[in-house]
């Protein structure tokens, strides 16, 4: 089989679909890989590597006509095109969006989400929201450590003592339970939040304080147990004790960093314009769901997160507070972020290509028929 691997085009995205250790085990597998000239400079993979590993480093177009094509990001509107009818395309297509399905099916395409596999045991070492997720909530201390204007750690030196930064962590999934580990591997006092009170002690366990808001009714603890790996809308009751909970820490906090993102929803709001007003100066927000919340005059899109205020792949200093609204914080870790996205693709092809190298669609598999948004013409797969 020919699997081609372009160079990503969209705006701030320097991960590849294909690594040279990637590329090898293609090859010894019998197929045919062909990577666009210049794919992994920016993740510091050159064309030199991709070719020793057996690759043919070619222009785009021989690229797209490949009977598979690896993506990070969904194919721009140019590229769609390019892309031979009948082709199979796998990537991060963002399933939620129904209109990107019905391209998939227009152009004739094969297409794989893999955001929308299972959170299942066996879909683990393909899952690519949870290594891309476990890159940001690492970079998002670094990020938060690079604008606040003090120390990390305590620190005691002849001209005094420095006390430690205290840094609350909103949302302790895989990039929550990742920035709590970076943030007390430098040195902070962490405090972190979420609704699902199971992972209370995946937080007490990395070093962190739980804040602890009580349910009152079975709404609240039925809707605290998530859904498929992820948590669910909380009743508003739950949500006004929170707020209140957080805003009292917020104010004594160093960094706030929010990682709360509902697959097929808004960003929910976690910090209120109020609670930025009441922040110290010279704090840092850190939010990771910038771009998929709403703005400050409460309409959704390409602004807001989990914070109003939050700008778009901006920062902004707002009531002395700076507010880091970056949107791929994966791909400012490009070389490891691009490894672990690879062998995530690696995974996903076995299951979907023999070893005789031909291709087997097996909707009996519940991870291929979750991910499969286009198939023959028709969207297979509803946002």
């Amino acid at each position: 089989m020919h699997i081609g691997v372009p160079a990503e085009t969209r705006g701030f995205e320097t991960r590849v679909a294909a690594t040279p250790e990637t590329v090898k085990k293609y090859v010894m597998q019998g197929h045919r890989v062909t990577v666009e000239r210049g794919l992994g400079a920016a993740a510091s993979f050159s064309d030199d590597a991709y070719a020793a590993a057996g690759a043919e480093v070619v222009d785009a177009a021989t690229v797209f006509s490949a009977d598979l094509v690896l993506k990070v990001q969904s194919p721009t509107d140019a590229e769609l095109p390019s892309i031979r009818r009948g082709a199979v395309l796998v990537g991060m297509l963002d399933p939620f969006d129904g209109g990107n399905a019905s391209r998939f099916a227009a152009a004739g395409l094969t297409a794989f989400a893999l955001e929308a596999a299972p959170r299942t045991t066996r879909a683990q070492s393909l899952d690519v929201l949870s290594s891309q997720a476990n890159v940001a909530g690492y970079k998002a201390v670094l990020l938060a450590a690079e604008h606040y204007p003090h120390f990390m750690p305590m620190m005691m030196t002849a001209a005094g003592t420095v006390k430690a930064a205290r840094v609350l962590i909103l949302g302790a999934g895989v990039a929550g339970l990742q920035a709590i580990a970076t943030a007390k591997r430098l040195g902070a006092v962490i405090e972190a939040s979420d609704v699902r009170p199971a992972v209370k002690e995946q937080i007490e366990s990395l070093g962190a304080k739980f804040l602890d808001v009580p349910y009152e009714t079975d709404e609240e603890r039925e809707a605290a147990q998530g859904v498929g790996g992820y948590a669910r809308p909380m009743p508003p009751s739950w949500l006004a004790r929170q707020a209140a909970l957080v805003h009292e820490r917020a104010k004594q906090a160093d960094i706030v960093i929010t990682t709360a993102l509902i697959p097929g929803r808004p960003a929910p709001t976690l910090i209120s314009v109020e609670t930025v007003q009441a922040m110290k100066p010279g704090s840092v927000l850190v939010d990771l769901a910038a771009g998929r919340g709403a703005g400050v005059d409460g309409s959704e899109g390409r602004r807001g997160g989990n914070c109003p205020l939050t700008e778009t792949d901006q920062v902004v200093v707002r009531y002395g507070v700076q507010i880091v609204g970056y949107t791929n914080l994966a791909a400012m870790v490009p070389a490891d972020a691009s490894s672990l996205y690879a062998r995530n693709l690696l995974d996903f092809l076995k299951l979907i290509v023999t070893k005789e190298g031909t291709l087997n669609i097996d909707l009996a598999d519940d991870i291929v028929a979750a991910t499969l948004l286009a198939r023959d013409g028709q969207v297979t797969r509803k946002a």
